[in-house]
């Protein structure tokens, strides 16, 4: 797993979101954007750290950022996740993995004594120049939005 990191140029990348339309990194420039990597849709860790970022999404709007969520779930099960909690902010369908590996967030992780491949919870804070300024690798997700402003 070869993750992005704090002064790495995130390369442009292409995918969709929840409701099909296409969206890239270009879309953002001279924007901050959070990118934050979740593994299932409507589980209980995901959707807690979806919800905290719902919930203080004026917070981070009034800092300055837009929001990104991607996972590997399909467009569909992406519209149903944001409908249901009423996220004011896309959800990319990732389903080829394609922003996935760009930021390097797909690998082995164990879980109960067992290892399989997935994606890793991160967050990457991207400046207006498309620059990470900072990585969250031990995302709180119940609080993530202060780790985001902290």
């Amino acid at each position: 797993m070869n993750t992005l990191k704090q002064g790495d140029v995130v390369p442009n990348f292409t995918s969709k979101d929840e409701q099909g339309k296409t969206v890239s990194l270009s879309d953002y420039k001279g924007k901050k954007l959070i990118v934050f990597f979740y593994p299932k849709a409507n589980t209980p860790g995901c959707t807690l750290e979806a919800c905290n970022l719902r919930d203080n999404y004026k917070e981070l709007q009034d800092a300055g950022y837009e929001l990104l969520g991607v996972s590997a779930d399909s467009e569909k099960k992406q519209s149903n996740f944001k409908n249901k909690f009423k996220f004011p902010f896309p959800l990319l369908a990732d389903e080829d993995k394609t922003v996935i590996n760009t930021f390097g967030v797909w690998g082995l992780k164990k879980f109960m004594g067992r290892e399989y491949d997935g994606i890793h919870r991160k967050t990457f804070l991207i400046d207006e120049s498309g620059i990470i300024e900072r990585v969250i690798d031990k995302v709180k997700t119940k609080d993530h939005a202060a780790q985001i402003l902290a």
